[in-house]
């Protein structure tokens, strides 16, 4: 044996509150990230330099963010981290201006059905 005790499946060997720091709502300012906020990296934020003062779960979830825009959940999913704990991570993130969040349009402020399908048959009209 070589003196591992533990395998791929056993999962993360970090706990999820020690990912966080034992904190278990974003940052000082309590953000609220919902599970289809749109999180992208702010070009104009932190310097990539700064990128090596952060951990390597906050690492991670730039990168993903990088290659593009991505729901909250999506983050989640991707990165393997509990929702909570990527909500925590993306609030430091979001502190230290790293990345921007955008909230999604809420479905009253869309346009009604009804003139969306006016629109289709004026173009199919065309």
């Amino acid at each position: 044996m070589d003196g591992q005790w533990y395998d791929a499946e056993a999962g993360p060997l970090v706990r999820p509150y020690a990912m966080t720091g034992g904190r278990t709502k974003p940052g000082p300012h309590g953000v609220r990230f919902d599970l289809i906020a749109l999180v992208v990296v702010d070009p104009e934020g932190a310097g990539t330099g700064d990128e090596a003062l952060l951990g390597p779960e906050h690492r991670t979830l730039l990168g993903l963010c990088r290659s593009e825009t991505q729901s909250v959940a999506e983050l989640a999913a991707e990165a393997d981290l509990p929702v909570g704990v990527v909500r925590v991570l993306l609030g430091d993130l979001l502190e230290a201006g790293h990345v921007r969040v955008s909230r999604p349009v809420p479905p009253a402020q869309l346009p009604d059905e009804r003139i969306l399908r006016e629109v289709i048959e004026g173009l199919r009209a065309l």
